[in-house]
């Protein structure tokens, strides 16, 4: 895609900014979540400048990767200085839409619903939760986090009156759907889901799916191949030329570890 210069409109009409996000793979995007978290702590240490070299090994990726993925944001740094933090921070905010708030509702108050509605590190993210749904009857109009729990039949209201743009599902998966059904007809955009389901939505929905016991299975996958490898290593070291996978300076074996992103499934 050629270059938009800065303050010029792009296709369509589109800002800079916008031509540049449509330009971003969603894997890329996963990371560059990784690389502000990293970035804004080195802020909040007083760090100005960081190196490829330096962000990339924070961020558990490779400094080939990391400099792609910073291109899709115009940034290429400087030879001999790397690139400035606080330049980056707000592209990066800036490209993942956090210069503006983003309001969340929180379905289903058990004790994952209780966690993420007391969780303080939202707000000052852009992500504040303004509404809270379950259907106990003992907790509707109890206060957790500050907010009274609502009935989730007040879901489309609520959320239409309240602007809220992301719902989080953290209910059994049996009313999960009805959930995301009552979410889209209070004009909630996107959804992030813990429910163990596959959500059926409209196209223009956007939503990822978090499931823990998948990401276990996943991990437990790769603490038996290690351990395969080991005895396999331990078979095989009398033999000509059995070599011991090298490690790639973060921890992983070489073609092993993970890129950044998570293995989210989005909506069917």
């Amino acid at each position: 895609m050629p270059a938009v210069p800065a303050g010029e409109p792009g296709r369509n009409g589109d800002a800079p900014e916008a031509v540049r996000a449509k330009s971003i793979p969603e894997a890329a995007v996963a990371r560059l979540a990784v690389y502000l978290r990293v970035l804004s702590g080195m802020s909040e240490q007083g760090a100005t400048t960081v190196s490829s070299e330096e962000l990339s090994q924070a961020a558990g990726v490779n400094s080939a990767k990391l400099r792609k993925d910073l291109s899709y944001l115009g940034s290429y740094g400087t030879r001999g200085v790397g690139y400035e933090v606080g330049v980056l921070v707000s592209q990066i905010e800036r490209i993942l839409g956090l210069t503006r708030q983003h309001k969340v509702a929180v379905v289903g108050i058990g004790n994952l619903g209780h966690a993420l509605a007391n969780y303080g590190g939202f707000p000052g993210r852009g992500f504040p939760v303004e509404a809270l749904f379950d259907l106990d009857a003992d907790l509707i109009g109890v206060p957790v986090g500050g907010l009274p729990v609502s009935h989730m039949d007040d879901i489309p209201r609520i959320c239409a009156e309240r602007g809220i743009s992301i719902g989080v599902i953290a209910t059994p998966p049996t009313a999960a759907q009805s959930v995301c059904d009552r979410l889209v007809a209070g004009g909630v955009q996107c959804i992030l889901n813990f429910a163990p389901v596959v959500l059926q939505v409209p196209a223009h929905i956007e939503v990822r799916k978090v499931d823990l016991a998948v990401e276990l299975q996943i991990l437990s996958f790769h603490v038996a191949r290690r351990a395969d490898d080991a005895a396999g290593n331990q078979g095989n070291s009398g033999l000509p030329g059995a070599v011991v996978p090298a490690e790639n300076g973060n921890g992983r074996r070489n073609g092993t570890g993970p890129d950044g992103g998570r293995g989210m499934v989005v909506r069917s």
